[in-house]
């Protein structure tokens, strides 16, 4: 403690910035800095969808033959709730309106706060009798006020507040005309 004393305000500075520095550091060593903000709504993405709690905005491509390729950008632009274990499926329907191909993906980080986004990639492998490709999403999200208890005792037995499951379909995703970004 007298050491303390000792170092006054520049030495009690220098330590809390040597702290920042060490808890900027993981387990393995390397240097974790924040990540930057991704802009709203974001460059280079060419459709886009949203609701009261998710905006998406994706682009398709075809990176090699027999490939489509969705990559996108999920969201929570001004939601007081986390949207979480958001999840994609992505289905190519032919011209008979049959589901001849198909492949699931989820959001990279599996809780998204007010103002924050995350990534997410669907790659899906085409059977060349796709005429349209139908993007699915659900999140579980929680309506309603928000402070009230997830969990208490009810008559000495737990009583749980589920989150609700939001499910939603953006019919022909990779369309030229729908769902564009304006």
């Amino acid at each position: 403690m007298q050491r303390m004393k000792g170092m006054g305000k520049n030495g009690i500075g220098l330590l809390a910035l040597l702290a920042v520095g060490l808890s900027a550091c993981s387990a393995n060593g390397t240097l974790q800095l924040p990540a930057a903000a991704t802009p709203y709504p974001p460059p280079g993405y060419t459709h886009r969808v949203g609701n009261a709690q998710v905006d998406l905005y994706w682009r398709c491509t075809h990176p090699q033959p027999g490939l489509l390729r969705l990559d996108g950008l999920a969201f929570n632009p001004w939601g007081d709730q986390p949207v979480r274990f958001l999840e994609f499926e992505l289905v190519g329907v032919d011209s008979g309106e049959h589901a001849v191909s198909a492949t699931r993906a989820e959001a990279r980080d599996f809780q998204l706060f007010t103002g924050q986004s995350t990534p997410f990639v669907l790659d899906l492998k085409t059977t060349g009798s796709e005429a349209r490709f139908d993007l699915y999403y659900q999140y579980r999200f929680q309506e309603g006020d928000h402070l009230r208890p997830i969990a208490r005792l009810v008559s000495n037995r737990p009583f749980l507040l589920a989150q609700q499951t939001m499910r939603f379909m953006v019919r022909d995703a990779c369309s030229e005309t729908q769902h564009r970004v304006r």
